[in-house]
C-alpha cells in the first residue's frame, strides 16, 4: 500500500472548475517503488463573505494615555480572520493585534509635543488567513483629548517694583504672560486680588499689563510702605488649573511739603532768669511723619534759645523793659526722614514775637532829695510850702507816685496834696508856735504804677517855721525858701551775697565729714603710738642691774657692778659696769652734798646721763626688782631715761 502527502506550492486562485490529474510516483525502499493516479477537482468556493460587525465610529481618547494602552476593539466575521493597519502608513501612534483586533496606543499622545495628535483617522483591513482576498475594511476616527494636568506658567513668576508716591496714575508698573502648557494656544483669565490694604483700588490689570490707578499717598499713616496683591491666571482645562502670581508695590516716600508753624507771641517778666520757658513753637508738617520736624535760630541768639526737638523756647540772657520791650525771633522749621533720599530737606520759618512785661525795678529819684526852707506863719492860714518833684530817670514813662509824711510831722502842721507840701491852718493853741521851730519832714514817695513791686524813695524836707507876731506888717508877710548850703549825700551800700547751688552744699558736707573722719583715725593713731612708748621701758634702763645695796645707820659701802648686756644688733659688743667704790655721807651731816653714780659707757659708744637729785626726793627706787633705801646714794642719782 502506498501513502503520502501532496503540497500545493502554487496558489488556487478562485477559478471556473477544474479537473487535475497527476501521476505520483512513490520510491520506499531498496527498489521498491509504487505508482498511482491522483485526481484533483476544484470546485468554486461558497458565498461566504469578511465582514465588521460595528460600523465607522469617533472615538474619544485622553491624552495621558500610556503607550501600548488599549484604544478599541474591532471584530470581523469571517474564518480565521486576521487584522491590520492599512493607512495611515507607517502608523506611529496607534497599532492593532493582528488575530485580536485590539488598538493600542504605541507612544505618548501629548498634544504639547504632538500637536498632530489630536485627531487621527484609522483604516483597518479585515481578512482571512487562508483566503487573503476575503477581506473587509473599517475606517474609523481617534480623537485626542488633552488632560489638564499642568497649572498656567508665568513669566516673571513675582511681579516687584518699587514708586515714589508721586507716580501718576496710568503708569505702567509691570507686564507679564502666561501660558497653559497643556494647551499652548489656549485663552486665559486674569483675576487681581487685593491682600494689603484690603480693597485698595490704587492698582488695576488691564491686559496683562499691571498700571497705577489711582494717587498713591504716603502722608497717612498705613497708607504707604507697600501694597501686596496677587494676579489670579486660569485655565480653561478640566479640572480647572490656577497659578497666582504675587504682586509687591513699593511706595517710596517724598518729601512734598515743606514744615510750617503759625506766628505766636510770649509774654515773659523782665526780672526772669536763666532756662526759664517762654513757650513753644509747634510745627506740623503734610508730610508723614508729621512730628519730624527739628527747630533752630538761624545765626544762632545771645539771648534766646529753642529746643532742637521739642521747639521749647527759653531765655538765656537778662532782659530789660527799658531797653527793648519787644523782640522778633525767627525760627527755622527743617523736616527729616520724609524722603527715600536722606539728604532730601525741606525747610520752612515763622516769627515769635518775645513781649518783654515791665517789672519795677527802679526807685522814683525826687529832685531835689534835700530841702532847706524858711515860712513865715500867718494865723489862720493855709500856705504851699514846696512841691516834692520826683521820677524815674530810667523810666519816663512812669508818672504815677504815691506821696505820705512818714515822720517829723508833730502835731500834725504838715500835710500832703499829691506832690504838694502844704502848712495846715494854724489857730490859736497848744499847737501854736510861739518860738521860731524847725521840722524835718521825711516824704516817703513810691511809684504807683500797675507793676509790681512797688518801690519807694525818702525826700527830706527841713522847713523853719517862724510864728507870725502882731507887730510884723501883713505885707511883710512872706515865704522865704533858703537854700541850703548842705549837700546831700547818698549813700548805695550794696550786699553782696553767695548762693550756691544745692548740690555743692552737699558735696561740701560730706567732703567735711570725711575730712573730719580722717583727723580723728589720724588723732587717735598718734596718741596710741605715744602711749605705746610711754609704757615700755628703754633698753639701757633694762640692761642696769645692781647687784646689791647695803646700808647701815652711819654710813654705806659697797660696790655695784653691772651685768653683762647682749643686744641684738652688736652680739659680741658687751661691757662691764665700772665698779663703784665711794663713802656717801649721812643726809643729816651734810644736806648739800649730792652723791653721783657713774657708769662707764654701753655697746652703743654713748655715756649714759645721770639725774642726782636732793636727798629725800625720793623713798625708794626699784632697779629690776632691786629695791634700795631712801638713803642710800643710789636714789639720789638715775639715770636720764627714768625721769618719767
Amino acid at each position: 500500500m502506498c501513502s503520502g502527502t501532496l503540497a500545493i506550492s502554487s496558489v488556487l486562485v478562485d477559478l471556473p472548475a477544474q479537473v487535475f490529474q497527476l501521476q505520483i510516483l512513490v520510491n520506499f525502499g531498496q527498489g521498491r517503488s509504487c505508482c498511482g493516479m491522483l485526481t484533483v477537482k476544484v470546485l468554486p468556493a461558497p458565498s461566504s463573505q469578511v465582514s465588521f460587525l460595528q460600523q465607522a465610529q469617533n472615538i474619544t481618547i485622553p491624552e495621558n494615555l500610556v503607550p501600548g494602552s488599549k484604544v478599541v476593539q474591532v471584530q470581523a466575521r469571517g474564518f480565521d480572520v486576521r487584522y491590520e493597519i492599512l493607512s495611515p502608513v507607517p502608523c506611529r501612534l496607534f497599532s492593532i493585534g493582528r488575530v485580536d483586533g485590539v488598538v493600542r496606543t504605541t507612544s505618548p499622545l501629548e498634544l504639547a509635543q504632538a500637536p498632530d495628535a489630536a485627531v487621527t483617522r484609522l483604516r483597518v483591513k479585515a481578512f482571512e488567513r487562508l483566503r487573503p482576498w476575503a477581506s473587509a475594511e473599517l475606517d474609523f476616527k481617534v480623537d485626542v483629548q488633552s488632560v489638564n494636568r499642568w497649572p498656567p506658567r508665568c513669566t516673571p513668576a513675582l511681579l516687584a517694583t518699587q514708586i515714589p508716591e508721586t507716580t501718576p496714575v496710568g503708569t505702567v508698573l509691570n507686564t507679564f504672560t502666561c501660558t497653559d502648557p497643556d494647551s499652548p494656544g489656549s485663552t486665559l483669565d486674569y483675576q487681581l486680588l487685593f491682600h494689603s490694604p484690603a480693597g485698595a483700588a490704587s492698582l488695576c490689570l488691564q491686559d496683562r499689563v499691571l498700571e497705577v490707578n489711582a494717587t498713591l499717598d504716603c502722608d497717612t499713616p498705613g497708607t504707604c510702605f507697600h501694597h501686596a496683591a496677587s494676579i489670579l491666571v486660569l485655565d480653561g482645562g478640566q479640572p480647572l488649573m490656577t497659578t497666582e502670581v504675587p504682586v509687591l508695590v513699593m511706595v517710596t516716600p517724598v518729601n512734598e511739603f515743606s514744615p510750617a508753624c503759625v506766628p505766636r507771641t510770649f509774654r515773659v517778666r523782665e526780672d526772669a532768669g536763666p532756662h526759664a520757658l517762654l513757650g513753644s513753637v509747634v510745627g506740623k508738617d503734610m508730610d508723614y511723619p508729621h512730628d519730624s520736624i527739628e527747630y533752630s535760630i538761624p545765626g544762632g541768639s545771645a539771648t534766646f534759645a529753642v529746643d532742637r526737638l521739642s521747639g521749647e523756647v527759653r531765655l538765656l540772657g537778662p532782659l530789660d523793659y527799658e531797653l527793648q520791650k519787644f523782640h522778633r525771633l525767627t525760627v527755622l522749621l527743617t523736616d527729616h526722614s520724609q524722603d527715600q533720599d536722606p539728604t532730601c530737606h525741606r525747610s520752612g520759618s515763622c516769627t515769635i514775637t518775645i513781649e518783654v512785661e515791665d517789672v519795677n525795678d527802679h526807685a522814683p529819684e525826687c529832685e531835689p532829695p534835700f530841702q532847706e526852707l524858711t515860712i513865715h506863719t500867718h494865723l489862720g492860714r493855709s500856705m504851699e510850702v514846696t512841691r516834692v518833684s520826683c521820677r524815674v530817670p530810667q523810666e519816663p514813662q512812669r508818672l504815677a507816685f504815691s506821696y505820705s509824711i512818714v515822720g517829723g510831722n508833730s502835731w500834725s502842721q504838715f500835710s500832703l496834696q499829691g506832690a504838694v507840701l502844704v502848712l495846715n491852718d494854724l489857730t490859736l493853741g497848744p499847737s501854736w508856735p510861739e518860738q521860731p521851730h524847725t521840722y524835718e519832714l521825711l516824704i516817703r514817695v513810691a511809684d504807683a504804677g500797675p507793676s509790681t513791686p512797688h518801690l519807694s524813695t525818702t525826700a527830706t524836707v527841713i522847713v523853719h517855721l517862724v510864728p507870725w507876731r502882731a507887730s510884723t506888717v501883713a505885707t511883710s508877710t512872706h515865704r522865704a525858701t533858703v537854700t541850703s548850703m548842705m549837700t546831700p549825700l547818698l549813700v548805695t551800700d550794696t550786699e553782696a551775697f553767695w548762693q550756691p547751688e544745692p548740690w555743692f552744699v552737699v558735696v561740701l558736707t560730706v567732703t567735711s565729714a570725711l575730712l573730719l573722719l580722717a583727723l580723728g583715725w589720724l588723732l587717735s593713731r598718734l596718741l596710741w603710738g605715744l602711749a605705746q612708748v610711754l609704757q615700755v621701758p628703754s633698753k639701757p634702763t633694762q640692761a642696769l642691774l645692781l647687784n646689791s645695796i647695803q646700808g647701815t645707820e652711819g654710813s654705806v659701802e659697797g660696790f655695784m657692778e653691772a651685768p653683762r648686756m647682749e643686744t641684738p644688733q652688736a652680739p659680741s659688743s658687751v661691757m662691764s659696769l665700772q665698779y663703784f667704790d665711794g663713802r656717801a655721807q649721812d643726809p643729816r651731816e651734810s644736806p648739800s652734798f649730792q652723791t653721783i653714780l657713774y657708769l662707764g659707757p654701753l655697746s652703743f659708744h654713748t655715756p649714759f646721763q645721770y639725774l642726782c637729785l636732793p636727798p629725800g626726793i625720793l623713798s625708794t627706787v626699784s632697779l629690776n626688782g632691786v629695791s634700795s633705801h631712801p638713803h642710800s646714794p643710789l636714789s639720789q642719782c638715775l639715770p636720764n631715761t627714768w625721769r618719767t
